[in-house]
């Protein structure tokens, strides 16, 4: 393939390599860093004696470095080869922590959340991220970036999901470097006075001050949470029901400050300073006020992930604009990658808006030139509408495997929304900021507020609109990491076989749709073959799942909250037929007896031997009698019960030496 002749991106594949097995291949930091240094002074000598560079030994000690260069970076942002991080001290039972808020995440309807950096540990110095979580308290002081705490505590592990398939809320976080979180009262910590201050905070602060100013203009509730997540990255007042929306439309990219924003902020800006060019050294200032601009406005959004991609991505475009050779966008991308994950955080390789976001623009980079060369219209109104879905449909194509592995779902009707939101975005984005400048100065007349407020009103009406359209929105379709991998060979194959068909690439592509068939009906097989019972958890509700092959049989107490739960695992299971029924008080499994002791505490008077016993809504029971008249193998208590009954309960079965598992410790529990 032409592109892999590019070094940029030769290397950039090699740096994704050595960052996958550095992540699954924890190796000693210094034999890493040692053979780094060895590899790049016989690069450097190789590189002095040939300087015509014709040793392919050069080559492939290139490529071996870069490799290695990926391991140890990302060995060196596991926190076990940090030295102060705080997950290498003893941390265990109660210690003085001293903690700064670097985030505010949007709050649930139980808790307030906040993710804080670690400054001291019992005095000492430390390091590492935190989740900070606080009980919905009117009387609590809501923290702002930059605040800083002192408590007397124990941080608790970020537990695993309690129930199979459900979305691993641990792992997604420890991505982001966190792993343990502290639940806190407003009498478990102490507000520091003055604390430092760091560009962030200076940021949050720009942020609050310019969310206060538009407040006072007579903005929709809605149109007003759209402009503060389009122009500011903040996302946290937006509706569950907007935010629906946009995300059945196939346009919540529009939410997010990313690429597409980016990308339209660098052309208004280039359009705005092209007078500097008329001075001496003009382009040159011109490049260096943009980079400037651009870096600025990703600090005022908060520097979040997608902002920093898109914001590097940019700065490089606009570095070969000022070279003259904006052609090259493929060594761009490259580059740019290459950049954010050697220098920004190799672990952005593992999060899925990163992969989303380089998934797009690279299919849409490689893709929109030969759709444009498939068809192109003479009347100018219906070429660039083509030109328009041309774009959507690119982007969707990119990021279509990976959004059915994550999402699971996916919106027939993106290019409509993407065809009237698209073209309108530019003016949006360029009114609001001019909307931001008057409103900072107390200058916003109220004739353009009506206007502003009445186009982002007709954006999300539009996104509303399409949103309804149900017909059209495909959803909790299985497709796991094995599909999303052949569906991109799949792709990849019938894009090159577009450009230069042979028989090799159809056999390739041939190969590829047969095993994509064959891996289908292996999965469907491994699931027919399924038999199991588990209990799972949910708060308040007893839930019992039988799956036998592709077909779910749920026995709860309440079949009416369990949407989410059965959706999830229907979908991860490939399940086809699911039906409900109210629990019952004994079961036979697998020749095994399964008893149910509900909140009327009935059971059997004689010695009636039991394999499995169920405690659910809260018995009040002896539970040392009922041990001895059922003599029960092991002991259940689920999501149902009081805490203190459970913590009773498993007291007793330790004196009793009966296994003891609580589906709200443990998560879900399968019977064997």
């Amino acid at each position: 393939m032409k592109l892999l002749r590019f070094i940029p991106i030769k290397l950039t594949l090699v740096l994704i390599l050595g960052i996958i097995a550095g992540n699954y291949f924890n190796l000693d930091t210094r034999l890493l860093l040692s053979t780094c240094l060895v590899l790049l002074l016989i690069i450097g000598i190789l590189r002095f004696r040939d300087k015509k560079n014709e040793s392919p030994i050069f080559g492939y000690l290139a490529i071996l470095t870069t490799f290695c260069i990926g391991i140890l970076a990302s060995s060196l942002s596991l926190p076990e080869n940090q030295a102060d991080h705080y997950l290498n001290h003893d941390f265990s039972g109660n210690h003085i922590w001293h903690i700064k808020v670097s985030e505010a995440l949007k709050p649930t309807s139980f808790s307030d959340r906040y993710v804080a950096k670690i400054q001291t540990l019992d005095k000492k110095c430390s390091e590492g991220k935190i989740l900070l979580s606080f009980t919905t308290d009117s009387t609590i002081q809501k923290l702002e970036v930059d605040d800083e705490l002192v408590l007397h505590g124990s941080p608790k592990e970020i537990k695993d999901p309690l129930n199979p398939n459900q979305f691993n809320y641990k792992a997604y976080l420890k991505n982001l470097g966190i792993s343990h979180q502290f639940r806190l009262t407003k009498e478990e910590f102490i507000l520091i006075d003055q604390p430092s201050v760091t560009v962030y905070g200076m940021a949050a602060k720009a942020r609050t001050h310019i969310i206060t100013q538009l407040r006072k203009a007579s903005f929709g509730k809605d149109e007003l949470s759209i402009i503060q997540a389009l122009l500011l990255g903040q996302r946290n007042d937006i509706s569950e029901e907007t935010y629906t929306d946009y995300k059945n439309a196939g346009a919540v990219h529009i939410l997010a400050v990313s690429g597409l924003h980016i990308g339209i902020l660098l052309l208004l800006l280039q359009f705005l300073l092209r007078p500097i060019e008329r001075l001496p050294k003009g382009k040159t200032l011109k490049l260096v006020f943009i980079v400037i601009l651009l870096w600025g406005f990703a600090l005022l959004s908060g520097l979040s992930a997608s902002v920093v991609r898109a914001v590097t991505m940019f700065s490089f475009v606009a570095y070969s604009m000022y070279l003259n050779r904006p052609k090259n966008t493929f060594n761009i991308l490259a580059l740019s990658m290459f950049f954010i994950l050697l220098v920004i955080n190799p672990n952005l390789l593992f999060q899925v808006g990163f992969q989303m976001s380089y998934a797009a623009v690279l299919a849409i980079v490689w893709l929109y030139p030969l759709f444009q060369k498939l068809w192109f219209p003479k009347n100018k109104i219906v070429r660039k509408i083509w030109q328009l879905l041309s774009v959507s449909i690119a982007a969707q194509l990119g990021v279509l495997p990976i959004s059915l592995f994550y999402f699971h779902q996916f919106p027939g009707l993106f290019f409509i929304s993407n065809l009237l939101i698209v073209p309108a975005l530019g003016v949006i984005l360029g009114m609001g900021i001019l909307v931001i400048l008057l409103a900072l100065i107390d200058a916003l007349p109220n004739f353009l507020v009506v206007i502003y407020d009445t186009l982002i009103g007709w954006m999300n009406w539009t996104i509303g609109w399409v949103a309804q359209q149900e017909a059209f929105i495909f959803k909790n379709i299985s497709f796991d990491a094995i599909q999303m991998v052949l569906a991109y060979g799949i792709l990849f194959c019938c894009v090159i076989i577009f450009t230069r068909p042979n028989f090799k690439k159809v056999i390739a592509l041939a190969t590829l749709v047969i095993g994509f068939q064959l891996w289908g009906i292996y999965t469907d097989y491994q699931t027919s073959e399924k038999n199991l019972l588990f209990l799972a958890h949910q708060t308040k509700n007893t839930v019992l799942i039988h799956q036998n092959g592709r077909t779910v049989a749920v026995t709860a107490h309440d079949t009416m909250g369990l949407t989410n739960i059965i959706e999830d695992y229907s979908v991860a299971e490939r399940i086809s037929n699911i039906s409900y029924s109210t629990i019952q008080n004994s079961y036979l499994w697998q020749d095994k007896t399964v008893l149910v002791i509900d909140s009327l505490s009935v059971y059997p008077n004689e010695e009636t031997p039991v394999d499995y016993l169920i405690l659910t809504q809260s018995p009040k029971l002896n539970l040392e009698r009922a041990i001895t008249t059922l003599k029960p193998k092991y002991i259940i208590a689920d999501g149902s019960n009081y805490t203190s009954y459970i913590k009773r309960w498993k007291q007793t079965c330790s004196k009793r030496k009966l296994p003891f598992h609580a589906t709200g410790e443990k998560g879900a529990y399968y019977f064997n």
